[in-house]
């Protein structure tokens, strides 16, 4: 698979459809109960033990999760590849901010959040590029600062070519098994809380881990 363009496929692929993206997504939470009990108790993991600050919710696409954590208490803001996306995002929710970013280059600065969410939004990453993700997300996150994933379970890679709406796409979606992300996450210096799999609405089979960054280096 040649992943060389994986990015600005995947740019480019979500500006095109980002309006029906956002229509066709936007209610999916209210089909979701045990998705909206985990955002609530990563939730009460940022607003309590880790004393409040910013949560970062990177590959936010339109917002929606973005704007759920912050009914939930949350001072949420969110990043995503797709400049198409974060216009749907600031349209549908302008009290909230959006910025355009990469999660393999995330512009904030070392330990300055407090939360990290990406919620099935690793899902067009290649393998080669998940370890410099999770390197990223446990330099952006203060020490102990919770991290939520969500993705689908499985063992392979699909090409997609027609997304939302039917509007042409060109990106991977790639299914992963929860011992394979625990394995990177370990190796990246997180400590795994929980995990589970559920079938909803999000996804015919869903992974969830809560994680933890640990309070010292990888290799320390």
């Amino acid at each position: 698979m040649n992943t060389d363009s994986w990015l600005e496929d995947t740019r480019t692929s979500y500006d095109t459809v980002a309006d029906s993206y956002a229509d066709l997504t936007r209610h999916l939470l209210d089909e979701t109960p045990e998705e909206r009990a985990v955002l609530a108790l990563f939730a009460d993991l940022v607003r309590t033990p880790q004393g409040g600050g910013q949560v970062a919710d990177v590959g936010c696409g339109t917002g929606r999760i973005t704007a759920h954590l912050h009914q939930l208490g949350v001072d949420a803001f969110g990043i995503d590849l797709s400049p198409g996306m974060i216009e749907v995002a600031r349209r549908d929710h302008p009290d909230l901010r959006f910025d355009v970013g990469s999660m393999t280059d995330l512009a904030l600065a070392d330990a300055s959040i407090t939360g990290l969410i990406a919620w099935y939004s690793l899902i067009h990453v290649p393998d080669d590029e998940i370890r410099s993700v999770f390197a990223h997300f446990q330099r952006v996150l203060r020490p102990g600062g919770p991290l939520l994933l969500s993705f689908h379970v499985g063992d392979e890679a699909q090409l997609k070519t027609q997304g939302y709406g039917g509007r042409p796409m060109k990106v991977y979606v790639h299914r992963r098994q929860h011992a394979q992300l625990m394995t990177w996450l370990d190796e990246a210096g997180f400590g795994v809380v929980s995990h589970k799999t559920v079938t909803s609405a999000e996804s015919r089979l869903g992974g969830m881990i809560l994680a933890r960054r640990r309070t010292t280096d990888p290799g320390e």
